[in-house]
Order: structure tokens, then C-alpha cells, then sequence
């Protein structure tokens, strides 16, 4: 009940308001009986945005981390993400991912709408990255399609660190259903996993026109942290050199 006083009268005006979504594609999220809708991961603001557009209810499978967090803040976001009626996923630990396609599985099983995000987390820079298999496994084994989507905007809104978004325009497509029945009964074949998530997340980027790196998002995050780590290292070396040396001194006139 509350979900629908949040989407249409407490949250969902004020996002149509801020955002001002432009929606294409609509009609390829199919009215009813199970279906995942898979999209890029941009922004904070990607688990409001997309939701408060469909017709249909849509359970997202959220990270642990939204339900745990501290004090007073902590316990809102918990209470928000429960009463929306998301599904903690611990993402931490050897059997995080089986847990996370488990979940999936049963939301699928009550012919129920399921969002998930192939890539795992956020976006640091704006490019698309590798999906992880888990959303092949939850369509081959639910038999369900896959509803590819992409947010386009949130990004430049609402940046990685910013709490607030901006207001402005942003673009929400969601492309034509893939049906992936030609692998029924394949769903632990790991080739197979990796060939499906590939061609989903094929079809994100052409929605998108985001640049796509094949590599996973936290690796990537990781190897640019670094990077810039010895850069700010380089740069500190460099001016304890210059600081170190002595004064030239400039011979006497004439």
C-alpha cells in the first residue's frame, strides 16, 4: 500500500518535477507475469527514476549496505528501501551472488516485475561496464525475458558524491524484450552465462550510447584509485626534489 502513496502522491510528482523523464519504449515492459528489467547503473537517483514511470510494481534487488548504515539516517533509508519493498542482497562473501540469483528467482517465481542493475554497482565515470552473470542466470532459470533499459542524464544530475540532485531532463528507454529460451536448461553452463550477460549488456549500451569497458566496475574503480595514487605520490616526490636543492647562486657583476 504504501509503495503506490509513495510513487503517486509523496515521491513520484516531485521526480516527474525534478527530472522531467522522457520515456521511450514503454510498451515493451509486458503488462504482467514475470520479467526482468535490466539497466545501466548511473546515479543514487537510477532507484527512483525508472520505478516511478512503469505501470507495474518493480522489485529491485538493493545491496545490504542501504539497510545497515548508522544512526538516524541509517534507519530511514532502511525503513524507505523496506517499505518500497526491496530485497537486501549481502553482496560480500563466497556465496553473495548465489544468494542475490535466489532472491531474483523467487520474485520471478510469483510472476513478479524484477530490476536489477548486470553491473553490481554504480558507475564511477559515466562509461558502461562488464555485467555480472547473475541476470543470466535469473532469466534462464525463471524462463523469464529481459527487458533491457537505459537511464540517460542521472550521471551529470547526480553525480557519485552528490547528495542532491540537480534538476534537468532526463531519458529513459527501455528496448524490445530478449527471450533467451534457446538455452533453456543451460543455466550452469558458465559459457553459456557469460554469452547471455554479453548480449544484454550489448543491447544497454546501444540504448544508452555509453562508451562500454570489459572489464568489471569495482576493478576498474580500484586500477584508477591506484593510478592516481602514484600520480599524487610522483607529483610529491617531484616537489621534495625541487625543495631539496640548493639556491643557484647567480655569479657577482662585472
Amino acid at each position: 500500500m504504501f509503495y503506490y502513496v509513495l510513487k503517486y502522491v509523496l515521491l513520484g510528482p516531485l521526480l516527474r518535477l525534478v527530472f522531467r523523464p522522457r520515456i521511450e519504449g514503454l510498451e515493451n515492459v509486458p503488462d504482467e507475469g514475470p520479467a526482468i528489467v535490466a539497466g545501466n547503473h548511473l546515479s543514487f537517483s537510477d532507484h527512483f527514476v525508472m520505478p516511478a514511470i512503469l505501470k507495474r510494481r518493480i522489485t529491485f534487488l538493493a545491496k545490504a549496505e542501504y539497510f545497515t548504515g548508522p544512526g538516524l539516517k541509517g534507519r530511514l533509508t532502511a525503513a524507505f528501501f523496506h517499505s518500497v519493498g526491496q530485497i537486501p542482497v549481502d553482496r560480500s562473501g563466497k556465496g553473495a551472488g548465489r544468494a542475490a540469483v535466489e532472491e531474483g528467482l523467487r520474485v520471478l517465481a510469483r510472476g513478479e516485475l524484477l530490476g536489477i542493475y548486470p553491473e553490481g554497482t554504480r558507475s564511477h565515470d559515466g562509461r558502461l561496464y562488464k555485467g555480472r552473470v547473475g541476470v543470466a542466470s535469473m532469466t534462464l532459470g525463471a524462463g523469464a525475458k529481459v527487458v533491457p533499459c537505459a537511464v540517460v542524464g542521472t550521471f551529470e544530475l547526480q553525480p557519485p558524491g552528490r547528495k542532491l540532485p540537480r534538476i534537468g531532463r532526463v531519458t529513459i528507454r527501455f528496448g524490445e524484450p530478449l527471450d533467451f529460451s534457446r538455452f533453456a536448461g543451460l543455466e550452469n553452463e558458465r559459457t553459456v552465462l557469460r554469452a547471455v550477460t554479453d548480449e544484454i549488456m550489448h543491447e544497454i549500451m546501444l540504448l544508452s550510447g555509453q562508451e562500454y569497458v570489459d572489464m568489471y566496475a569495482p576493478d576498474a574503480k580500484a586500477a584508477q584509485a591506484e593510478r592516481n595514487a602514484r600520480a599524487k605520490r610522483s607529483a610529491q616526490a617531484a616537489r621534495s626534489g625541487r625543495a631539496g636543492r640548493p639556491a643557484r647562486r647567480r655569479p657577482p657583476r662585472g
